[in-house]
């Protein structure tokens, strides 16, 4: 470890930059905010401090060293494509063992600190979630299947589920339920993006839904899971976890999705593609917040 830490800090240079954006900082702070409403949702209390501190942080930083292998393993890709040809290693910004060295100091020492800190079933929980991305879905799936994301989206869907376990040390069938709302969630909003860069995807031999089978096709795979989505977002309600402010918003947020996704298949000059992407994020974002919000006003109530 302190040989890790010795070689990445007497690199030639450090573009601290450049090391940020290799972990994808605005991806995993959605992560954090997912994991922070499973701890919230684990509890009938406030969320112990200890969890809370260590618990996102370990989480944080095996999130961007998932990410950092990403970019060190699709370097090749990433300069074939437009969106990502300006990334750190396609540019020779940083060099690939840099890379490697930095991706293993962030996730050694996130497993340590949530291991030590935490409780070690979150520690190989997240462990499991950075080999499954950075390894199970970057290295392979992503280059197999035009089902990659389908099948990887299990590994970007775990952070809920990793908070509930640094709460209570416990594996639960609730924290699960959280995971399936992004599990159902990943493939329309990954679709979408690769629908507006599938020229990318195809310069790039990527299997990906829109070159394999085509723009049409991929949008009847956005609108039919815009409505299992729509169904996983009921979970909460339906175990008790969340009450009516929750099932109002996720109500709302849902039916606008299927609208979005209905307008994508159905009226594709009114509603582009990224559009959609986009919109997606926030519609994350929200639930989530309102999962949040609702908890603390009950629980104040």
């Amino acid at each position: 470890m302190a040989k890790l830490i010795l070689a990445l800090t007497h690199a030639p240079s450090w573009p601290w930059r450049d090391y940020l954006e290799m972990t994808k900082p605005k991806v995993v702070a959605l992560m954090l905010v997912t994991a922070l409403v499973g701890m919230a949702l684990a509890t009938p209390g406030w969320i112990p401090l200890i969890a809370l501190i260590f618990g996102l942080t370990g989480i944080g930083m095996m999130a961007g060293s998932a990410a950092a292998i990403n970019h060190l393993v699709d370097r090749r890709i990433d300069t074939i494509m437009a969106r990502t040809h300006n990334r750190p290693l396609p540019k020779g910004r940083v060099a690939p063992r840099q890379a490697l060295i930095f991706a293993a100091v962030l996730g050694v020492a996130g497993f340590a600190l949530l291991y030590a800190l935490v409780n070690p079933l979150t520690a190989w929980l997240t462990c499991a979630s950075l080999v499954g991305y950075a390894v199970i879905y970057t290295g392979f799936l992503k280059r197999a299947t035009p089902q990659n994301i389908v099948i990887g989206g299990l590994a970007g869907a775990m952070p809920p589920l990793l908070g509930w376990t640094a709460v209570t040390g416990d594996f639960h069938g609730h924290g699960m339920l959280l995971v399936i709302i992004i599990f159902a969630w990943t493939p329309p909003h990954f679709w979408a993006l690769a629908i507006h860069r599938k020229e990318d995807y195809a310069r790039a031999g990527l299997p990906m839904l829109p070159v394999t089978h085509g723009v049409e096709y991929t949008k009847t795979h956005i609108l039919l899971y815009s409505f299992l989505l729509a169904l996983a977002c009921l979970l909460p309600v339906l175990v008790g976890m969340s009450g009516p402010l929750y099932l109002l918003g996720s109500t709302v947020l849902s039916g606008w999705f299927v609208w979005r996704a209905w307008q994508l298949k159905f009226q594709p000059e009114r509603y582009e593609p990224i559009k959609l992407f986009l919109f997606s994020i926030w519609q994350l974002l929200a639930l989530f917040v309102l999962l949040l919000v609702d908890h603390y006003l009950e629980l104040l109530l």
